[in-house]
């Protein structure tokens, strides 16, 4: 404690919160990277997992701090990705309601993995997430960080009930890149090691890839999995 503080001066200045953002550069997550910076006085320090983006992930450091984060930690965890939850996906046969193997789903639980160990090491207090309120991604991530030991609040729970108002959906969160001068796709592809996914404002459609073997699978406008 400083000595003008102890003759009744100014409190030193607290050091800013951390919050630790899983991003990608996709619409969502590049919205609620700047709608945190906003609304929170606190560093923000975008994650991505390279978990077989390839050239997705160029520029995407530059994109982030343009956007507001503090800095961007990009890691490969391309081998324990496959390692850890492709390979045990086949061998359990774990086929989402009967229908089709998990795509990009299955690499969240590894994303909030690391945050968490990313946000011991920074001392971060929260981690966050552009998922909605509406699948199930949001409870992938967050139970990540409500899991025993964790001690990490999940970011997107506590500012859910403040950016519903006001970004309640695809149109609002266009709106809301527009107004703040961040760059978005039309069309946006979200790939791993084994699938792609494309994204588009009307519709989702999944192309899976296995090792040149490619099937064309549809997705409603609100499928997360």
């Amino acid at each position: 404690m400083s000595a003008d503080y102890k003759r009744g001066g100014h409190r030193p200045p607290l050091p800013l919160m951390k919050i630790i953002l899983a991003y990608s550069g996709g619409l969502d997550t590049s919205i609620i990277l700047a709608w945190l910076k906003q609304n929170y006085d606190a560093e923000i320090i975008a994650f991505c997992a390279d978990i077989g983006q390839e050239e997705e992930l160029d520029g995407l450091k530059d994109k982030a701090l343009r956007t507001g984060a503090a800095k961007c930690i990009i890691e490969d965890l391309r081998e324990e990705f496959a390692r850890d939850f492709i390979f045990p996906m086949f061998q359990a046969g774990a086929i989402y309601e009967g229908q089709y193997f998990l795509g990009t789903s299955i690499a969240r639980p590894l994303i909030a993995k690391r945050m968490v160990e990313i946000a011991r090491a920074e001392s971060a207090e929260a981690i966050a997430h552009g998922a909605t309120g509406k699948g199930n991604d949001q409870v992938r991530f967050e139970l990540a960080a409500a899991a025993p030991g964790a001690r990490i609040k999940s970011d997107r729970t506590m500012a859910r009930q403040k950016i519903s108002p006001t970004i309640s959906g695809r149109a609002e969160m266009i709106a809301f890149a527009n107004e703040n001068k961040i760059q978005w796709k039309r069309v946006f592809r979200n790939r791993t090691r084994w699938i792609v996914t494309f994204f588009t404002s009307a519709t989702r459609a999944g192309c899976w890839k296995i090792r040149g073997s490619t099937r064309a699978l549809l997705k409603c406008a609100t499928c997360t999995n």
